[in-house]
């Protein structure tokens, strides 16, 4: 599963409003600044901060 490079480039954090970056392997958008990452379901991105996960 990919995502659309259109979409991607309009994608920001809920939290910090910088742009995110697609994880293939995982299947998540990181976001740097934030230090999480958002799922993406079925395609579809969860961009809720609540269901974002904590990253290293």
């Amino acid at each position: 599963m990919t995502i659309d490079p259109w979409l991607l480039e309009r994608l920001v954090c809920p939290a910090t409003r910088t742009p995110l970056r697609y994880d293939a392997e995982r299947g998540e958008l990181v976001s740097e600044t934030a230090r999480v990452a958002y799922p993406v379901r079925n395609g579809v991105p969860v961009l809720l901060v609540e269901e974002a996960r904590p990253i290293d």
